[in-house]
């Protein structure tokens, strides 16, 4: 069994998986977006031989399969980066849910003081 077949038989595992995870609603679909991208990428690089060998050839890399660690990789990190950015988003608004929470809090206790 070649690298390439390999890489075919684990893209579209990897499809199914998220697709079933998303059918569960395990995974949400916002994100469930990039991950069924970045599947049906690597499916169909992995079906193109030629085009990993020609990409491999110009970065002057000797394994062409190890192209599709790249791919991979650099997905990994774009995906890092959405996900850090999201979290940031998300502990942003908790921090002013928190803050808004704690003014009114202390705004129906003078409240109550002062009857």
């Amino acid at each position: 069994m070649t690298i390439y077949f390999l890489s075919v038989i684990l893209s579209f595992l990897f499809l199914a998986i998220v697709l079933e995870l998303v059918r569960h609603q395990k995974l949400k679909e916002q994100y469930s977006l990039l991950w069924i991208l970045f599947g049906v990428l690597l499916f169909i690089i992995s079906l193109n031989v030629r085009f990993i060998e020609t990409i491999a050839s110009w970065l002057g890399v000797k394994y062409a399969p190890a192209m599709l660690f790249l791919f991979g990789l650099l997905f990994c990190f774009a995906f890092i980066l959405h996900l850090t950015l999201v979290v940031t988003k998300l502990s942003n608004q908790v921090l002013r849910l928190t803050q808004e929470l704690t003014i009114r809090k202390e705004k129906e206790s003078r409240h109550g003081q002062d009857d």
